[in-house]
Parts: C-alpha cells; sequence; structure tokens
C-alpha cells in the first residue's frame, strides 16, 4: 500500500522538486523541470521504481518533522533505542543544476545509519549505468547524469547504491545528489554546510517580503512559500502541483497530470500575491501570463507548460502500477486541448485586478484584452468543457457563462476607470446579454438556486463564486439560495464536493474527495453575506487538514480523513492565503472583492 500523501513534505529550488517521505525516503523527483521524465517514480509505482532513502538502519521509536523556520529546509528528527539523529533535507536555491543536500546529524548517542539510492530515470524504466567515483558514485542513462557526492563508502547491491553508516553526537555526515544532461560534465560540488546557511538565509530574506495580518499568519505564509517552490524561477510561470497521478479517488481512474500552469488560477494567484507584499513574483506571473496569451484567443490553451509550451499529448504509463493501484499513470494532459470558456474571463480579471492595483501595463497587455473581449463576444452563446474539464459532452455551463460576463465587464471598466479604447457600448450591450441569459436559464426558481449547467438540476460549487466576482450581490436573495442549496446537496461532513460525480456528467467513473479549493471558496462565500461565525467555523477545519508541516492536496476524504489528488496543491493553498486574508479584514466589513470595481 503507498504511503498516505499526507506523509510528503515538499523541498525545492524554484525549479524542480522532490517530495520527502516522512521515513526519509525521497520518492518523487522532477529535475530540471516539472514536466521532465528525468524523475524518481516510486510514489506512483512502489520502491522498484526509484527512491533514495536515508534513515536509521534499526527500529525507530518515534520521527518528528518541521521545516526550519518559514523555509524549504525540511529537519526530519528520528529517535532510536541507540540515540536520536536528524536528516536535514533541502535543494539549494538554483545553483546552475538541480542540486539536492541531505545532512546527516547526530544529535544524541550513536545511531547507525543506512542510504540506499535506487535510480530509475524515465518514470522508472531507464536503470542507469553507475560507476564510482573517488567522491561517490555518476550515474548515466541515455540524456540524464546523477552524481552522488558523500564521505560514506558505497557498494552496489540488486541495481541500488547502499552506504551504510553510524553518527555519533554532534557528527555530520552529507549527501549532494545533483543532476546534469549527460553530455556535459557534472557541476562541482559544494560545501554542505555552507549551502544550507545560505539557503536558509535565501528563504528568509523572501519570507521578510510577507505582508500578512490577522490570526493564521503562519499558515498563511507557509502557503506562499509552497507556491513559491511551485514556481518556475527562469519565467515565472506556476505550475498546479509538482505531481501527476496522485489519485482523487484511491483506486480509481481520475489521475491527472498537474505539472503544468492553468489560466484559471490566474486572478486567484494575483490576489494572493500581490496582498501578501510579493510584488516580484506577482508581475513575473502576469508578464508570463500575458506572453503566453498573445495571440489569437481562439488559439489559447487553457493551461501551458512552464515556458509557455503548448503541446501537452496526454500518454498512459502503463508499466506503473500508480499511487495505491490506481490506473492509468498520465502524463500530459488531454484538457489542455478543451475549450473552456471560463478561462477568458480569468485572465481579463487577473489583468485588470493588475491594473487597478497599479502594475504597470504595456500597450501590448490592453491589445491582448481587446482580442480576448472581442472574441468573448462572439462565442458565449457556444457551450464548452467548463471548469471542471469533463470528458463528456460539452454544456451550456452557468459559470463559464458567469465568466463570458466578467470578461466583457473588466473589458468595459478598463475603459471606464483608465481611459483605455475600445467599443464601450457594444461590450456593455453584450455583458448586459450573458448576465440576462445565466438569470433566465442558469437559475432553477422553483428551488431558489443557480445550477451547473442550462436546463439541469446539478448543482456545481463554482456558483459560490459569483458574488465574489460581482456577478450579483451578496445578499440578493438568488445568492443566498445558492449557497443553501450547495450546502444541502454538495456539503459532506463539513467539506464541499465539486459537483455529484454519481451523475456522470463528466464522462467517468463516479468518485472522489471533496474539493479543497471549494470548500474555501464557501468560507468567502459565507463572509459575503454575512455569516462570519459560519466563515471562521469551516476554515478552522479546512485549516486542521493539512498534514503536520502545513501542506495541503487538492483533495480530501472526510471519511477516511485522508488526503487526495495531486501534492501540494497550488489551488488550494492560494484559496487558503485569500481566505485568510478576508477572514482577518472583516472589521468594518468582508474584503472579499473580484467584482472589478
Amino acid at each position: 500500500m503507498s504511503a498516505p500523501i499526507e506523509d510528503y513534505a515538499i523541498i525545492g529550488d524554484t525549479e524542480a522538486a522532490a517530495l520527502v517521505r516522512r521515513d526519509g525516503s525521497i520518492d518523487w523527483l522532477c529535475l530540471p523541470r516539472f514536466d521532465s521524465p528525468a524523475c524518481f517514480a516510486a510514489l506512483l509505482g512502489g520502491d522498484e521504481h526509484g527512491h533514495w532513502t536515508v534513515a536509521p538502519a534499526g527500529e525507530v521509536l518515534r520521527t518528528t518533522r518541521s521545516y526550519r523556520g518559514p523555509t524549504l529546509v525540511l529537519e526530519t528528527v528520528h529517535e532510536t533505542t541507540e540515540g536520536e539523529v536528524a536528516v536535514i533535507d533541502f535543494m539549494i536555491p538554483r545553483n546552475g543544476a538541480p542540486d539536492l543536500v541531505r545532512i546527516v546529524e547526530g544529535r544524541r548517542g550513536k545511531v547507525a545509519m543506512r542510504s540506499m539510492l535506487s535510480i530509475r530515470f524515465d518514470y522508472g524504466v531507464n536503470v542507469p549505468w553507475v560507476r564510482r567515483t573517488e567522491t561517490g558514485i555518476i550515474a548515466i542513462a541515455g540524456p540524464d547524469l546523477l552524481r552522488l557526492v558523500t564521505e560514506v563508502p558505497l557498494r552496489g547491491e540488486d541495481f541500488n547504491t547502499v552506504g551504510d553508516f553510524v553518527v555519533g553526537e554532534g557528527e555530520r555526515v552529507t549527501f549532494e545528489l545533483v543532476w546534469s544532461p549527460s553530455h556535459l560534465e557534472p557541476p562541482p560540488s559544494h560545501d554542505a554546510m555552507a549551502s544550507l546557511a545560505h539557503t536558509e538565509a535565501w528563504w528568509q530574506h523572501w519570507a521578510a517580503q510577507a505582508k500578512i495580518a490577522g490570526p493564521h499568519q503562519e499558515l498563511s505564509l507557509r502557503s506562499l512559500i509552497v507556491l513559491k517552490a511551485l514556481t518556475y524561477g527562469p519565467t515565472g510561470a506556476i505550475v498546479a502541483a509538482p505531481t501527476t497521478s496522485l489519485p482523487e479517488h484511491l483506486g480509481g481512474v481520475r489521475n491527472w497530470d498537474y505539472r503544468y500552469c492553468w489560466l484559471r488560477d490566474a486572478t486567484f494567484t494575483l490576489y494572493a500575491l500581490l496582498h501578501s507584499g510579493f510584488r516580484e513574483e506577482a508581475e513575473a506571473w502576469r508578464a508570463w501570463l500575458v506572453r503566453t496569451v498573445a495571440g489569437q484567443p481562439e488559439q489559447a490553451r487553457i493551461m501551458y507548460g512552464v515556458a509557455g509550451e503548448r503541446r501537452l499529448p496526454e500518454q498512459e504509463l502503463a508499466w506503473l502500477p500508480g499511487y495505491a493501484d490506481s490506473k492509468p499513470v498520465r502524463i500530459g494532459n488531454f484538457a489542455a486541448d478543451q475549450f473552456q470558456l471560463d478561462v477568458y474571463g480569468e485572465v481579463m480579471d487577473a489583468l485588470h485586478l493588475a491594473r487597478r492595483l497599479g502594475m504597470a501595463c504595456d500597450d501590448t497587455t490592453w491589445r491582448v484584452q481587446r482580442s480576448i473581449a472581442s472574441f468573448v463576444e462572439r462565442v458565449w452563446c457556444d457551450p464548452d468543457e467548463g471548469i471542471w474539464e469533463v470528458r463528456g459532452p460539452r454544456k451550456h455551463f452557468t459559470f463559464s457563462k458567469v465568466m463570458a460576463w466578467v470578461a466583457l465587464d473588466r473589458a468595459v471598466k478598463e475603459i471606464e476607470q483608465f481611459g483605455m479604447e475600445g467599443p464601450v457600448e457594444r461590450w456593455r450591450a453584450a455583458r448586459d446579454a450573458v448576465h440576462a441569459d445565466v438569470c433566465a436559464r442558469g437559475f432553477d426558481a422553483a428551488r431558489g438556486t443557480f445550477v451547473q449547467a442550462y436546463g439541469e438540476a446539478q448543482l456545481d460549487a463554482s456558483l459560490l463564486l459569483l458574488p465574489a466576482v460581482g456577478f450579483l450581490p451578496p445578499d440578493d436573495p438568488r445568492i443566498i439560495g445558492t449557497i443553501e442549496a450547495i450546502e444541502r446537496e454538495l456539503l459532506v461532513d463539513g467539506f464541499v464536493l465539486r459537483y455529484r460525480t454519481s451523475t456522470g456528467i463528466d464522462g467517468l467513473p463516479p468518485g472522489e474527495g471533496a474539493f479543497l479549493a471549494c470548500s474555501f471558496w464557501l468560507v468567502d462565500a459565507y463572509a459575503l453575506c454575512g455569516r462570519l461565525d459560519d466563515a471562521h467555523a469551516l476554515f478552522e477545519r479546512l485549516a486542521a487538514v493539512a498534514n503536520d508541516v502545513g501542506l495541503l492536496a487538492e483533495e480530501y476524504d472526510p471519511k477516511a480523513k485522508r488526503l487526495l489528488g495531486n501534492f501540494p496543491q497550488a489551488l488550494s493553498h492560494i484559496a487558503l492565503v485569500n481566505s485568510a486574508r478576508n477572514l482577518s479584514e472583516l472589521s468594518p466589513g468582508p474584503s472579499v472583492d473580484r467584482s472589478g470595481s
């Protein structure tokens, strides 16, 4: 059985990332980009597909772990009958090559330790050729090279590299694992302790920029550090998660590759970064967004690679059994080819928010916005695959239409508020037509609620965003009725489902956990309509779901009490930051505002 997802912690250098299990095993390492095939894959397919464990050789009585202050330096402490030892894991902030360091530090007594490195490149397929060096080993397979540097004597066992050693109180043993292209000389090694000091100082300097108020500062800052870890430094892109195919339903087929950048996350991300003091990251994200969507709107994708790559073909890796036997394991994402009308509203909302908050915008930005507004004006009547990327037939999804309204509304506001040039009367008329259409066809008057798609009874948690984007005021009876309907039909043990998968609307077998971002959206909806006690109670319930180092996945199973889906999930952490900020500013009133005003 695969280890619970919540047993993992993330380390990274803003270009690569690794997941470290509680017992000291690194089971997922993507190098040098999140979408690179040069990675271990044990988290998907079991230990035979690659891992690196540095842990006590004997019985462990107790293990605790934490990040060292506001950093991404992970310290795991093992207590044994012989003593106590700490394993300190980190990746050096981009150093010219992905560089992972592990420091074993004796705290008490003498502890026998073992390092076991099983390298399997290309998602567990390629066993490399390994040769010894004076300082460790070099492993090569095809385009990939890994060099392990350590003073520990190493030997080969069953295609693994093993090293046994003893660490006493006050002693340190170090390991450095560096990736490079196999046709180049590997970069020089570094002093481990100097690298630790540099890495801690780098993260502390970055975290010192944070401007966070309220009672949830520590949890919010940890979420922002995760967001920084999911940033691809050279371009400013932010991936949804560093993993692929961690299931939304154990043993099921809802296993997707999230190592890409979704346009849909744009506004949420900008809101979280700008209001938390991280303007440089916000500007880099906005710049990536404008570069990526520049061109004809009809050719835009709903997701891209970290450098703006458009072609993300989906493949299944049949040789991997998958996490908890959840198949298939996928790389690439078929949804990149879908038509999702709502993303145009998200892009327009993000760019308008940036302008409202004083970020300089060049002529290209407005040309992109004009092009999007004109495109939405033409196509808003068309059905689409919707926010949840259904693999069934296209429909007239209510939220998609609302975000078409947002796209046109923000275009109008750019002209009204900032003096931009464009066909404002025409866009106003189109905006009003969309609004009337949604209210007439997306609202079930008999039940007093908006619905997922025109003419259908199914509810959808995305409807919780209607007051936040300014479609209707939060005290409108239709908004109140929608919140109450979602409470009745999508709230399970205090957590919110995206929608009921049992209806088969998404073309997949039923079953998934509660969606954490949607649950935070309910926090915001409660706050906007004045249900402050409910908002605070739900936020506390959601915060308690984070694992022991403050990380959230995409979903949560409230019955099994397990995290589900790709991990850590950017949108979950972004939603936490935004909800925490909104709750902290409830006096004199709630501040949730994506209305564009």
